[in-house]
């Protein structure tokens, strides 16, 4: 595991997305296509920002999505399938596929159709971050570390669920659904590379717990210290508790 640490969000996201260029570039040399696992939230935004920059044939590119709330439209200020739209796939010329995650559908039969689309593909490249409780995507502790299934329908605890009002994706906590479809740990562990990017001091005791601690369930991100190609990308306040020195 590398720890890249910026100084603020904006150079942490440049950095992120300067490194994950040349993989994807790399993937689609080699196979004439690229699979990507892309994040939302507000700790993806400038990575997002500077992968949108780089020299990328867009059109051999397929992304799945890592999870999403049950129950909420795509027109919902706090849908993930909205923040992907937005922010990633109207600015990208002719992306060659996305699969959306559709929190409205019945969660079993949408996991299944997910299970379908996934099961057959290597993934290159996988956009992550660390939730404020640990979580990788919205697997929130204890986290299941043995499902096989590639997505899950998972129950979001009190600290997730406040995390997202206070980013103000929501106005109270009863607005902020209990439950979410996610990408399972396994299956995000099987990407070759793995970029995690993780901004903000409300991160900062998440990612002592996780890259300084033992792998646990209880704190989920930390089986990323497990994985043979993961970049961790911090900023000054998210790396503020590390006692360990990283690589600016």
């Amino acid at each position: 595991m590398k720890i890249i640490q910026s100084a603020n969000p904006k150079g942490l996201g440049k950095s992120a997305g300067e490194a994950a260029a040349p993989l994807i570039r790399e993937a689609i040399e080699r196979k004439g296509k690229a699979n990507l696992i892309l994040a939302t939230g507000t700790s993806q935004f400038e990575t997002i920002t500077q992968l949108l920059k780089e020299d990328i044939d867009w059109s051999k590119v397929t992304v799945f999505h890592l999870d999403e709330y049950i129950g909420i439209s795509i027109t919902h200020p706090a849908s993930f399938r909205k923040y992907l739209k937005e922010r990633f796939v109207d600015k990208v010329e002719n992306l060659g596929a996305i699969h959306y995650i559709n929190g409205e559908n019945d969660p079993e039969k949408e996991c299944e159709r997910l299970k379908a689309l996934i099961s057959d593909q290597d993934i290159d490249v996988a956009f992550v971050g660390i939730g404020e409780n640990g979580h990788l995507a919205f697997n929130d502790p204890p986290a299941d570390f043995d499902t096989k299934e590639p997505y899950l329908v998972v129950d979001l605890d009190e600290p997730c669920r406040k995390q997202q009002m206070n980013e103000g994706w929501f106005e109270t906590m009863e607005d902020v659904p209990a439950k979410a479809i996610s990408m399972s740990i396994q299956q995000i562990m099987k990407s070759e590379h793995i970029i995690c990017s993780v901004p903000d001091e409300r991160k900062a005791q998440a990612v002592k717990d996780c890259l300084e601690g033992e792998v646990s369930n209880m704190n989920p991100s930390s089986i990323l210290q497990e994985h043979s190609s993961c970049s961790i990308y911090l900023d000054d306040a998210s790396a503020k508790l590390l006692t360990n020195a990283l690589e600016k």
